[in-house]
């Protein structure tokens, strides 16, 4: 009896192990969310760029901006991935039919998937008038602008209701690369002959070619500019940014052409990229912090520059920059901190410049509290207070015979100011070069070449305290 009891029970456990196998294998699949489902290449019925009725995904995965821009998230699903192609959508690629229309409708498609999106604009040239890319978005993974062609901006600066070409707005969480092919073209020739703005507070501002406002964890690769009619690549209240392969390109002579201006931003990276214009390199405007940039050859151009800062009311606080293995040639400064004259008190903070190579560089090394162009300013004093500036391991041939040029406010003296390391040789090899240092607090100089301005007026010396090294 007990045995035949067994034999039933082990029967039913076989049963049971086989029903559950069975419905594991061959139960149907959950259904699909309709709203992700559509029709493929459709172009979109409007042209908005903004979606305000629905709220962006609060559970969105957060992207690494540090990870490589290409690569794949294996844990998509490849029904989620999409491609947008803009020649789906109307653009035309012969360089003169207007595809800004095509762009935007292929953007709304992109800008409403719930997956992982991506605006293709393929090889090719096209004409596009001012555009605006605006989230938020509603992408569940990070959401890809990729441009493998050339895009070129009206040449004439009359076309332009804004001072932006392409502007980036709102959107978080993207991927934006040219794929070592793609470019942005300017055509800023025409501006850059216009008269010089002089004794003015407020000049007219001519159009940056790419403004990203309010974007963040955001991966920017591998793409051209160039000849544009302002600032190349501008960045306002942005944040945790990584900008890499970027090739920046513009004529010595051409003005206000900075290559990357930074506004009120934070955690931004800019590395392995080569920027030659008619302006600063990169430009470091108020109320930036945590700024690294690092391998970035710059020239021509103005150099790197903190700065200007203090011209406006309410500018914002400067910390937390570094400068690090860059290379500056034949540049009209190297390495500037440049902050104009008046009542307008802001804190400048832990300022590094380290391991950078100059070739035949004017003005190496400056701070410029009286920086003035036009030379209209009101005053002559800064109120701008410099503390914790660093120049370590900076090394290479000035075209001037001025290799460090401290001019810091009599207002407020900078503090904390440390340059070691510095061997600046003047290029025409018969004159030493030179250094001059004006108001500075607790100043450490310990330079093989020029040699230090220890006598120059209000100028005081403290030994290294490496407590402040803090690079």
């Amino acid at each position: 009896m007990v045995a035949f009891m067994w034999t039933i029970i082990s029967f039913l456990l076989i049963c049971l192990t086989i029903e559950t196998t069975y419905c594991s294998r061959f139960a149907p699949a959950p259904s699909p969310n309709p709203e992700s489902v559509s029709t493929a290449g459709a172009p979109g019925s409007h042209s908005e760029t903004h979606h305000p009725s629905r709220a962006a995904p609060a559970s969105a995965p957060a992207h690494d901006p540090t990870s490589e821009a290409s690569a794949p998230s294996a844990a998509i699903p490849e029904s989620m991935r999409r491609i947008f192609d803009v020649t789906q959508y109307g653009a035309v690629s012969d360089g003169q039919s207007d595809s800004q229309l095509a762009f935007l409708s292929a953007w709304n498609d992109v800008c409403d998937w719930d997956g992982e999106p991506t605006l293709l604009i393929p090889k090719g040239t096209f004409f596009v008038s001012p555009i605006t890319f605006q989230g938020p978005c509603y992408n569940n993974y990070p959401l890809k602008i990729e441009i493998a062609g050339t895009l070129k901006a009206p040449s004439d600066v009359h076309e332009f209701e804004e001072p932006s070409w392409i502007v980036i707005k709102k959107l978080n969480n993207f991927i934006f690369t040219g794929n070592f092919t793609g470019i942005l073209d300017g055509q800023g020739e025409e501006s850059w002959a216009r008269p010089p703005c002089r004794g003015k507070k407020r000049c007219k501002e001519y159009p940056h070619s790419i403004r990203f406002r309010k974007v963040s964890n955001a991966t920017i690769s591998n793409i051209s500019l160039l000849n544009s009619k302002c600032f190349h690549i501008s960045f306002l209240d942005s944040s945790n940014v990584l900008m890499s392969g970027i090739n920046i390109t513009a004529p010595g002579n051409s003005r206000n052409t900075d290559g990357i201006h930074l506004s009120r931003s934070s955690d931004i990276k800019i590395t392995s990229s080569r920027i030659g214009v008619g302006d600063d390199c990169v430009s470091i405007g108020a109320g930036n912090t945590n700024i690294a940039i690092f391998s970035v050859y710059c020239g021509p151009g103005h150099g790197i520059s903190v700065g200007s800062l203090g011209k406006y009311d309410n500018e914002k606080d400067v910390a937390g920059i570094s400068v690090k293995n860059c290379t500056i040639n034949s540049t009209t400064n190297g390495l500037r901190i440049k902050t104009w004259p008046g009542p307008q008190a802001i804190k400048v903070n832990n300022i590094s410049f380290e391991d950078i190579k100059m070739i035949n560089v004017s003005n190496p090394i400056i701070i410029d509290q009286k920086y003035c162009p036009g030379h209209s300013c009101d005053s002559d004093i800064s109120s701008v207070e410099l503390n914790n500036i660093r120049f370590f391991n900076i090394k290479g041939t000035s075209h001037t015979s001025s290799a460090v040029n401290i001019f810091c406010s009599p207002k407020v003296p900078c503090k904390n100011l440390h340059l070691r390391d510095i061997n600046l040789t003047y290029a025409n090899g018969s004159t030493f070069a030179e250094s001059t240092c004006f108001n500075t607090l607790g100043a450490n100089f310990e330079m093989e070449n020029p040699i230090p301005c220890v006598n120059s007026d209000q100028s005081y010396l403290a030994p290294w305290n490496m407590e402040n090294n803090l690079h």
